[in-house]
């Protein structure tokens, strides 16, 4: 049907008559001769239709924008070349013009600027622009590129089952009713994880797996319920190899998908550190403002919120400098102050340094009235503020303050126009083992039940669990986790200890877990590894906010396809047949 692509047409084509399909781009009639600009996946050229051709000039008398066309003609090189585009130097004289099928009440031009849902409702349209070709397409070269990087290196692509056992121990499951088992039920993956773990224990040393996996949780921008991920083991290895050898995996791919250079080594920071610097555990390095502790310095204050918490066991009393930020609004400060509350905090004060040379008089702030003279000259010392900055405070436990003063951090900095135009990775090591659930009065695991504790003495991990740090580590760039792993229990003993910590029975672990217990028991190896998002990289190869950018068919935030209309109601027949009733809200 086509024997040449419109993004390749070049100077070895002309005078040579071709064959092209695709869509109309652009449309312009100019004194009887017709212009198309005709798009392909791979790019656009002009077609020039003359009205001595008869025929060809009476099948466009309708075509407009969008319709889908086969043209065969002659390459020749344009009078007035067109440098915007790959092929602005030559077009083809049309001989022979099909209309392949004509495109009519367009919901949307494509051009234009369009609300998301219109854009999810008419997908298949919204894929047609040449952005969301040039997202998908390197999402494309992206797994490409980790495929040939992982065959080359001995890692065994192996696919674990989709179908499989309700585990929950995170987010939500998706559940599948069995229907050749009536009251049962199968569960699609949160990830390959135990299956994964199996396979080291059978002696397949490396392994990956570009892996389908399903979450029932809340989405944003950087979450959907079925996601893609880049899923790895190895046995016989501690951390560091783990690391050292993704790490180089990333640098590379990262150069040959998006010519972007990587530092070498990446740096290296504990959950610690990154929590009392950044107040996140996915810091954005892009970013230079740094949080400081200063509560040794307002512990005797007369404001009430510092003093108390700054006194506390695990409180934390926090000041943020905002360079050039005297210069912001109330209304912007007021904006803080709401953004803050989603994460918890109960105020945002603040102040500002309009003369940093003048002391008490050259500050301007509600709260400094209740901090004497050398508390507020030692909180400019500490933080380093100049004439014309401004200084945010936080206060609360050490958690809590940390990651509300991380998310002023990332608005202020935006805000401020404080993002470096640079590429920032780093791996951040040392998580916590685990978490109190105030609500359930019991811990969590951090990561998730699997992870190794550093302290290898099931005894030790018991006396402290709330001090305990995991062999944990995630890869984090520009403020995103694209990878997340750790070093996994390879001991039965050690994980049914991790189990009872986190107030799983033994008849609870048996029934869910027995099978991973049992395959400890035989001679499991020290293992680890790594899951990389496969739609976080691509949307920052892309150049895009959201990975529904860098999915085909994404759900919305409220969890719907609005293409396809999915989720929808089932027939009671088709529910009997796998043994489910509805019940009424």
């Amino acid at each position: 049907m086509r024997s040449h692509y419109c993004g390749q047409i070049d100077a070895a084509l002309i005078d040579r008559e071709i064959a092209l399909c695709g869509w109309v781009d652009t449309r312009r009639d100019h004194g009887g001769v017709v212009f198309l600009d005709l798009r392909d996946h791979t790019g656009i050229v002009q077609v020039v239709v003359e009205p001595d051709n008869a025929a060809a000039y009476a099948a466009l008398s309708g075509a407009s924008y969008e319709w889908c066309l086969r043209v065969t003609g002659t390459v020749r090189r344009r009078i007035a070349a067109n440098e915007r585009i790959a092929t602005g130097a030559f077009e083809v004289l049309a001989a022979r013009v099909e209309v392949l099928n004509a495109a009519r009440d367009l919901p949307f031009a494509l051009h234009e600027p369009t609300n998301e849902e219109t854009r999810l409702a008419q997908r298949h349209l919204d894929l047609r622009r040449p952005e969301m070709q040039h997202a998908l397409r390197t999402r494309t070269r992206l797994v490409q590129a980790l495929r040939r990087w992982l065959d080359a290196r001995g890692f065994q692509d192996i696919e674990t089952p989709i179908l499989t056992k309700a585990t929950p121990e995170g987010a939500r499951d998706f559940l599948v009713p069995a229907r050749m088992h009536a009251g049962e039920f199968y569960a699609l993956p949160q990830s390959p994880q135990l299956f994964k773990q199996l396979l080291m224990i059978a002696g397949f040393d490396r392994y990956y797996q570009i892996a389908r996996c399903f979450r029932d949780e809340a989405l944003r921008a950087d979450r959907q319920l079925e996601f893609t991920q880049l899923d790895m083991e190895f046995a016989f290895v501690d951390e560091r190899v783990v690391q050292d050898t993704v790490e180089a995996m990333i640098r590379e791919v990262f150069r040959e998908i998006g010519g972007i250079g990587l530092a070498d080594p990446f740096p290296r920071m504990t959950w610690q550190e990154a929590m009392t610097r950044y107040g996140s555990d996915k810091p954005d390095l892009r970013i230079a403002m740094e949080l400081t502790d200063i509560a040794s310095l307002v512990r005797r204050s007369e404001f009430k919120v510092f003093s108390e918490w700054a006194g506390a066991a695990d409180g934390r009393v926090i000041a943020l400098r905002a360079p050039g930020g005297a210069a912001l609004s109330r209304k912007v400060i007021d904006d803080c102050t709401a953004h803050v509350a989603k994460f918890g905090a109960k105020g945002l004060a603040w102040m500002k340094i309009e003369d940093a040379g003048k002391g008490r008089e050259g500050i301007a702030s509600p709260i400094a009235k209740f901090l004497d003279d050398a508390a507020l000259a030692a909180i400019v010392r500490s933080t380093g503020a100049q004439s014309g900055d401004a200084l945010f405070f936080g206060a609360g436990p050490f958690r809590t303050a940390s990651e509300f003063m991380g998310a002023l951090r990332l608005k202020l900095g935006q805000h401020l126009g404080l993002v470096e135009n640079a590429w920032r990775p780093l791996w951040v090591t040392d998580f916590p083992m685990f978490e109190r659930d105030v609500d359930e009065n019991r811990y969590v695991a951090l990561h998730h039940p699997f992870t190794a504790p550093k302290v290898d003495d099931v005894a030790a991990l018991r006396a402290n669990p709330a001090q305990a740090v995991s062999r944990g580590y995630d890869m984090v760039l520009n403020g995103n986790e694209i990878g997340g792993g750790s070093i996994r229990i390879h001991r039965a003993d050690m994980q049914r200890a991790v189990f009872d910590l986190l107030g799983i029975t033994a008849e609870e672990a048996e029934a869910k877990f027995g099978f991973l217990l049992r395959a400890l028991g035989h001679g499991a190896p020290p293992h680890g590894g790594i899951a990389f998002g496969i739609d976080r990289l691509a949307a920052l190869l892309a150049g895009v906010e959201s990975i529904r950018e860098v999915i085909a068919f994404p759900k919305t935030t409220g969890a719907r396809c609005l293409l396809t209309g999915a989720p929808s109601p089932v027939p009671d027949a088709q529910l009997a047949e796998v043994h489910i009733a509805v019940r009424a809200k």
